[in-house]
This record gives structure tokens, sequence and C-alpha cells, in this order.
């Protein structure tokens, strides 16, 4: 517990422009926090490739060659951000008493990580990295934010506000994560519910240094709805109440329009007619929608498919340093420990 052994855990994708400088960055963090002996010198980075199309694996390995702190996992293609984390996460859990998690454009400060390691010193097993503020989001992705953090709460799932996944775990609570092996994977979600001794520390966002963001708006409502449908039914339940709504509407229409036909005042109407089939069938295929999205969850979780699989994995399999200084280029020595290790996995 005095010199913890450390895992910060940063997942990318397509990340070429800003990456190095997030490895000199963290890399001078992480040796402060040696010299101040509150983490262990075997402490490292680890960088996970989600199936990057551009130099990203190849900026991470060469660094590893470099930087003893550097390690990096490349996933064999892209399967997003969450899994993609949560790769990192299992393959650190052995060696590491704690893991920190951030995104690789380091918008989220990490100063504040010597405070994280402090609260994991005082015994909280999960430190949850929150903003204080959302000044440098446009209105839009504010309020968007802010409305899904509310809607989650208001549907019983239990999140922390203004929280993404910048937070600290102890080994213990990585292993109680391993047994959620659900295949639909919302961390933020997951996290919260393991019950384990939780804190906050609060912090203020920067904006992105370089390069683009990589959560588009349709990546966002993506992300949003897999969440929603990963812990809540209440989206079933608001089908149910429409559908019972629609019901009892369409009897007091039918009331309304019996009187009209008994005292002689039918009226005969296109418009109205149309509308009402408009509307009914609108609302059956909403219905019909939501209620697909959780048999097509129920779909995935039955097949058990492997969530990721991991093509290189510096972290557990080192790579041999002999070979750095045996007189070949860059290039090729690139190119030679990437076929030994490929053929090794």
């Amino acid at each position: 517990m005095d010199h913890p052994m450390l895992t910060i855990v940063v997942p990318c994708y397509n990340e070429e422009e800003i990456l190095p400088d997030t490895m000199l960055q963290l890399s001078i963090y992480l040796q402060e926090l040696v010299k101040e002996r509150l983490v262990s010198s075997n402490s490292k980075i680890l960088f996970v490739d989600d199936g990057s199309k551009d130099q990203t694996w190849e900026i991470i390995y060469r660094k590893s060659l470099e930087d003893e702190l550097i390690k990096g996992l490349k996933l064999s293609r892209n399967v997003g951000h969450q899994k993609a984390l949560l790769a990192g996460l299992m393959a650190a859990k052995t060696v590491s008493d704690c893991v920190i998690s951030i995104d690789a454009d380091l918008q989220d400060d990490i100063s504040v990580i010597r405070e994280f390691i402090l609260k994991y010193r005082e015994g909280y097993e999960i430190v949850y990295g929150v903003r204080r503020k959302r000044d440098t989001d446009t209105y839009f992705k504010r309020s968007t934010a802010q409305g899904f953090y509310k809607l989650m709460k208001r549907m019983g799932v239990d999140l922390v506000y203004n929280h993404a996944d910048f937070r600290l775990m102890s080994n213990r609570a990585l292993y109680e994560l391993q047994r959620y092996d659900e295949v639909n994977i919302f961390l933020r979600g997951i996290v919260p519910i393991l019950g384990l001794k939780s804190t906050y520390v609060y912090y203020d966002r920067k904006e992105r240094s370089a390069g683009e963001t990589k959560y588009p708006l349709k990546k966002m409502i993506a992300f949003s709805l897999e969440g929603l449908t990963s812990f809540s039914v209440t989206p079933i339940r608001v089908v149910m109440l429409v559908g019972f709504l629609s019901f009892f509407i369409s009897l007091l229409f039918g009331v309304y329009f019996l009187s009209l036909k008994l005292s002689g005042k039918t009226e005969t109407g296109w418009t109205s007619l149309i509308t009402s089939i408009w509307l009914i069938g609108g609302i059956q295929l909403i219905s019909i929608g939501v209620v697909g999205e959780y048999i097509g969850k129920i779909y995935s979780e039955t097949k058990r498919r492997p969530k990721y699989m991991v093509d290189i994995d510096t972290f557990n399999l080192p790579i041999p340093r002999s070979l750095i200084n045996d007189g070949e280029n860059e290039h090729e020595l690139f190119d030679h420990n990437y076929g030994k290790l490929s053929e090794t996995n």
C-alpha cells in the first residue's frame, strides 16, 4: 500500500497526432509520482490500440522500445472505446495494485492523478474523476450530456454525474468487474454497482490540443442507447404505457363517434382517418423498435462471443531488449519485432 504498483490505461483510436505529446506528459508525471514515493518504480503506462487505421500502433510500439514505462496492447480490430478500455483493465489487473483509466486526448487533468493515489492510500477502492463544470463544451453537447445523466437517473440507472471514464480502480475492484461477463459493455453503469468504497475527485476539463474528437454525434447517440438499454427496462414499460393510453383514447373516441351516429350528426373525414392510421402505425413501429433493441441485446449475449481479441501484447510479453542495439534501423527493428510477437500470439 505504501508504494502501490500503478498502471495507467489509455485506450487509443487513430490518435497519431496527439499521441507523442500524451506519452511525454504521462511519462514525466509518472516519474514524478515515483520520485515522491507515491507509487512503485515498476509502474507502467499501457496504451491500448483499438484497431487504429493510422500510425497509432507504430508510435506505441517504437516508444515501448525506448521507454521502460510505456507498454502497448494491440487489438485485432476496432471493438469500440468501452471494450478497448476493458481489455486494458483486464490486462493490467494481474500485475497492478491499482489502475487509472484516461482518454488519449488528455482533456482530463492528469494533475489530479496524485489525488487519486492519495485517496487510494486512504482505503478507497474506486476514485471517480468528476468535472466541476462544462464550460469547454458547446451548448448542444453540454445540454444533451446533462439531459442524458438526468434521464438515466430517472430511469433508475446509478451513474456518477459528469463522470466519464477517468477513474482509479483497485485490484479488488478489477477482479469484481471481471465477474460481469456481459457482452454489451457500459462501464459507467457497471462500476458504480460494484458497491465498493468510493469517492470523488473534482477537476476542470481542458480543450483538445490536437486531432478530432472520436465521439461524434452518431457515436454519442449509440453510446447513450447502449447505456440506457443495458441498465433499464423502463423504455419497454413506457412503450406499454403508451399502448394502454392509445387503447383508452381509442375507446373514448369510439364512444364519441357512436354518440354522433346515434344523434344523426355523423361526419366522415378523410383527414381524421388518415391521421389516426399514421399515429397508431407510428406508435406500433416505435414499440417494435424498442422491443427489438432489447431482443438484439439478448441475441448478442446468448452467443457469448469474445468481446475483443489481443493481437500483440507488450505488457505481459516483454520485448527482447537485445534487439534494440543489434544494428538494425528503426523500420527493420519494428518489422522484426512485430513479426516475432505476432507469431508468438
